[in-house]
């Protein structure tokens, strides 16, 4: 405007604002938002953002100062502005307990709007905020606005506040939290890159997952019952952090929650075995410290899905690791009809080969000295004196444990001679429907030889 202090004598419109800017710092709480509620108002001028981001500085200054002091750092009149404001009243009250004292002002910023909201966590950030907080403002913020506005909004707010929780450090933002927001936004068409990052998010926490987490809905269009491709990007994502990152019992915990899924999928008529091979191989064999639960949902997919080739039927079986099923499985397997000969033939493989080092553990004198079995610990006072005992318990240890070695070679042996079996009355009956089948053609060309004819 080109006032100068030449011109009337007195300081200028311009000085004077910029001395009220200069004292902001020492606005009450409530002059402050009402600052902010009317620049946001302002929006998108171009002019307002310097008071803008002033105002924004000062309620983060503002709260850093009351985590660390008085929650409500200064008061207003309520008369000055037609906003209620909680500092300046609810909130107040609340702060008798210690639980409100860090989110006393998350109703007082529910005025403001996404891209606001966005500018400030960002100021917050860089402040070194607590993130804990943070995250829980965000949504508090979330969850509050949705009841208040429209579908559109509602897109806007999620996807807001999404982009925040993803610059957060991730140990602030709970799992359970994350899965609410899925659930909220599953529906909602929400832009591409924040559904990554909501993903992303949730698949370096999926180890506190639940197996109730992960059974979403698919969405329209697709047969499946629940959201198999979801819950394989989520496995992406926390392999993608890199399994040396995981921990041994991060990577169990997620082995233990596939394999519970995959029971849970299993009998969906309309899951593809390509699916379900993709479901069970995503994670490393580290992962599991025992199949008998993927061959279990194995066993449940084959009962569903009976028309499977033997091809698709081997490929499913290639997922188990023999040496990792326990002698139940392995017993259950050889006896299981849907299950081709050859997979039965390697469970008892694999068992021959547990029972040939446990032979050879037997037979080692060495083994014995550290078995359980038979020798208890004695103090060394008294060692001499109980020669003869020990060796008899140790003696009597290694008669039962080659007594139970006996029995269960002998029912391995019946197993395998059982398969055998079984295998040549598979090929007894193919040569007995190749000759069926053989013997009824040739009667039908006959047949039609013998007929007269009709037309000459």
């Amino acid at each position: 405007m080109e006032m100068n202090i030449s011109v009337s004598g007195a300081r200028n419109l311009f000085e004077k604002t910029e001395k009220s800017l200069e004292e902001m710092r020492y606005w009450t709480w409530s002059e402050l938002l009402i600052a902010l509620k009317q620049c946001q108002d302002l929006l998108p001028a171009t002019n307002c953002l310097p008071l803008l981001e002033k105002c924004l500085d000062c309620i983060v200054g503002r709260l850093a100062l009351a985590s660390e002091a008085s929650p409500c750092p200064s008061t207003s009149s309520p008369d000055s502005s037609g906003i209620r404001f909680s500092c300046d009243t609810r909130s107040t009250e609340s702060l008798k307990t210690s639980s409100s004292r860090s989110t006393w002002w998350f109703e007082d910023l529910l005025v403001l709007d996404p891209n606001l909201v966005e500018m400030l966590v960002k100021s917050m950030v860089t402040r070194k905020f607590d993130h804990v907080t943070i995250s829980r403002f965000l949504f508090y913020y979330q969850k509050s606005k949705f009841y208040t506005v429209e579908s559109d909004a509602k897109r806007t707010i999620a996807e807001a506040v999404i982009d925040m929780l993803y610059i957060l450090d991730q140990s602030s933002v709970s799992c359970k939290t994350l899965f609410w927001i899925l659930r909220v936004v599953q529906n909602m068409n929400i832009n591409k890159s924040s559904r990554n990052k909501l993903e992303s998010m949730i698949g370096s926490q999926l180890d506190q997952a639940s197996l109730d987490n992960l059974l979403v809905p698919s969405p329209h269009g697709i047969n499946h019952l629940y959201d198999v491709n979801l819950v394989l990007r989520f496995l992406n994502s926390f392999l993608r952090g890199g399994t040396a990152k995981a921990s041994p019992m991060r990577l169990r915990k997620v082995g233990v929650l596939v394999d519970l899924y995959i029971a849970e999928v299993a009998p969906d008529p309309c899951l593809r075995p390509s699916k379900f091979l993709a479901l069970a191989m995503v994670l490393p064999d580290a992962a599991r410290d025992s199949y008998d639960e993927l061959y279990r949902a194995i066993d449940m997919y084959l009962e569903v899905h009976g028309g499977l080739s033997e091809e698709e039927k081997m490929k499913l079986c290639c997922l188990l690791n023999y040496e990792k099923l326990s002698e139940e499985a392995c017993i259950h397997l050889s006896q299981n009809a849907k299950f081709p000969s050859k997979s039965a033939v390697q469970a008892l493989i694999s068992q021959q080969v547990k029972l040939k080092s446990l032979f050879h553990a037997t037979n080692n004198p060495k083994s014995y000295g550290d078995s359980p079995l038979g020798v208890t610990e004695v103090d060394n006072e008294g060692r001499n004196g109980h020669d003869s005992n020990e060796q008899r318990v140790l003696y009597a240890g290694k008669l039962d444990l080659l007594a139970d070695n006996e029995k269960l070679r002998e029912h391995l042996h019946g197993m395998q001679w059982r398969v055998m079996e079984l295998e040549k009355m598979c090929k007894k009956m193919q040569t007995q429907m190749a000759k069926f089948t053989k013997s009824r053609v040739l009667s039908s060309h006959s047949h039609a030889r013998s007929l007269p004819k009709l037309c000459s």
